[in-house]
């Protein structure tokens, strides 16, 4: 790999203030007692608001325009989905807090895979205002804590048994995260890692590279959060099922954070396009770097290309024309890259308004699209796939992969120990 200082290298630090980390906590997971319960705006969801908010099975519609059918990576792969009733027995856990979102996903081992028997997702905007005040805002805070007292609920209540719960981006910045990482430990006994750019990426590759799509020659894959965006250059490994990572890049632009920092002026069309134009420029300015030392591979005539964010997603589902957001149709899709820039070249000049009304966007993502499309618009310009691979799933999957590794490791490093003592028994 080569070296690059991802943008939390150079911060003052705490013991696990960007640190690379590949801990796992082991632990019956219980609730410290809770505080009493907020009033309007900063109060606790009840259980039951909590349970009617788990994730739901969307049904599969059909391809665009009724005809055109999903071109898939792995047409073979089973769907990993949320599985209700499962067997009870002991479960794994992976948190993700991000600078837009708090998503969690528990599982149980099935095989080398597993199966997802719960999963929680919201946005809670963490890292709005960050850019500007370099701190999490009160009000930001209380959004999250709400959504990780629901976490805490299905963590106590799936008997999770190994967990690994991680803070991102924003935590990163903020010159508060490890105070507020204190006090998310306090009020809902979940500990979270502040992980390093690197580990993050680490995490999304591991999480996804099973999507990328069938060839030889070398790939990208790359998540665009909150507040920062990871490239990863890899490449086949033939002894191992994980491709190699032979590059990689995090710069400081993410969804939140570049339109932040670009701010929200689009009173008119030539305001947006301007307002778009800044954007581009700003993310491509910080690939800059990584753009040089791919250069070379970006020549292979078999490049290919795999995205996992909110922001491919709902270009995805565009592209579809779905009437609501459907992972089925959406995690494995390959779409033209034209087709995705044509997207983002007509969300750029919309208002925002127009922007909301439209399937799988609405009022949430409406304000952080265009900074999201301003950001895979740079990545095709530096890795000019003609084809993007879209995968809903990431860091979780990730979390969980390794877990699981570790168990099987641990696992077999015990029967290998047991036997080296039986036949030492024997040869007494």
């Amino acid at each position: 790999m080569a070296e690059t200082l991802p943008p939390d290298r150079n911060r003052s630090a705490g013991k696990n203030r960007g640190g690379k980390s590949g801990k796992v906590a082991d632990f019956r997971y219980k609730r410290p007692p809770q505080p009493e319960s907020r009033s309007n705006g900063g109060g606790r969801e009840p259980r039951a608001k909590a349970a009617a908010s788990e994730a739901r099975r969307p049904v599969r519609p059909a391809g665009k325009n009724g005809a055109k059918q999903p071109v898939r990576a792995r047409p073979d792969l089973a769907d990993i989905g949320t599985v209700r009733g499962a067997a009870h027995g002991e479960a794994y856990a992976a948190l993700d807090l991000g600078t837009n979102n708090c998503r969690l996903l528990i599982a149980r081992p099935s095989g080398r895979d597993f199966t997802v028997i719960d999963a929680f997702s919201r946005v809670v905007k963490l890292g709005e205002g960050l850019a500007t005040t370099g701190r999490l805002s009160d009000a930001a805070m209380e959004r999250t804590l709400s959504a990780l007292t629901i976490c805490a609920d299905k963590l106590q209540r799936r008997n999770v048994r190994l967990a690994r719960s991680v803070a991102t981006e924003a935590c990163r910045r903020a010159t508060n995260g490890p105070e507020f990482i204190e006090r998310v430990r306090r009020e809902t006994g979940i500990a979270l890692d502040i992980i390093s750019a690197e580990e993050e990426a680490r995490l999304a590759v591991l999480g996804c590279h099973i999507l990328l799509e069938s060839g030889d020659g070398p790939a990208v894959i790359f998540d665009i959060g909150g507040g920062s965006t990871e490239l990863v250059l890899v490449e086949s490994d033939p002894g191992s099922r994980v491709p190699r990572i032979l590059d990689w890049q995090s710069v400081p632009w993410g969804v939140v954070s570049l339109t932040d920092t670009v701010g929200r002026g689009e009173d008119s069309e030539a305001a947006r396009l301007a307002r778009f134009a800044r954007m581009r420029e700003m993310v491509s300015e910080s690939f800059a770097p990584f753009a040089v030392r791919v250069a070379g591979a970006a020549q292979h005539s078999d490049i290919r290309l795999l995205g996992t964010s909110g922001t491919v997603t709902t270009l995805a589902s565009l592209y579809l024309e779905l009437p609501s957001y459907d992972r089925k149709a959406v995690d494995g899709l390959i779409v033209p890259a034209g087709e995705m820039r044509g997207i983002s070249a007509r969300l750029s000049v919309m208002t925002p308004f127009e922007r909301a009304t439209l399937p799988c966007i609405g009022q949430d993502r409406a304000d952080l699209v265009v900074a999201g499309c301003a950001i895979l618009e740079a990545i095709l310009d530096l890795w000019p796939a003609r084809r993007l691979g879209v995968a809903d799933r990431g860091i979780r999957e990730g979390i969980l992969r390794s877990i699981m590794a570790a168990e099987r490791q641990s696992e077999r490093s015990l029967k290998a120990l047991k036997s080296q003592r039986g036949n030492g028994r024997a040869g007494q």
